[in-house]
């Protein structure tokens, strides 16, 4: 009797690890694949209104250099870091945003940091708790601009190839069209 409840308890364990093991390709599939689909390129037509469309991101944000950082605001009165980039965007582009560093990280197809161009979108993780709880527009060549909440407590730029923000990146990427 001892023996058949032995053999029933390991079969059940046995059972249990194979009905919980996932392929390796499953666990690897990211949060963003319920995204919308990236609109397909028109070539050369479409690469002269990206490097325009950056160069509007990137005046706009570098105007806002010194104004207040403020809790919650995305207005010239006072951003906060989710809040710089959805005015931006807003303003230079047309384009909405989520306020919130998390849900605007689930707006860009993401890229390496050596691919990023001028404009793009730039996340962190500052809290150490593996979340997305910061974001700024990458300015090219290891620098960023965003609202932070630190010593200048203000729109600044910084560098993300050192120190603090190196540290906490986690990811950039191109703005999906949708």
């Amino acid at each position: 009797m001892l023996r058949i409840f032995l053999f029933f308890c390991m079969s059940l364990l046995w059972s249990g690890c194979f009905l919980s093991f996932t392929p390796k390709t499953e666990q690897n599939k990211s949060v963003w694949k319920n995204l919308p689909p990236i609109e397909a390129s028109n070539g050369s037509k479409d690469a002269v209104k990206l490097r325009s469309d950056c160069d509007k991101v990137v005046s706009l944000a570098q105007s806002q250099l010194g104004t207040r950082y403020r809790y919650g605001g995305m207005s010239e009165s006072g951003f906060d870091c989710s809040g710089f980039v959805c005015y931006v965007y807003q303003n230079a582009l047309g384009k909405k945003l989520p306020h919130s560093a998390f849900k605007q990280s689930r707006y860009v197809k993401i890229y390496d940091l050596d691919e990023l161009d001028k404009g793009d979108l730039v996340f962190f993780d500052t809290s150490g708790r593996g979340k997305i709880n910061h974001c700024g527009i990458y300015l090219g060549e290891g620098k960023f601009i965003h609202a932070s909440s630190g010593k200048v407590y203000s729109v600044t730029t910084s560098d993300l190839t050192k120190g603090f923000y190196k540290k906490a990146f986690r990811w950039g990427g191109k703005v999906r069209k949708w």
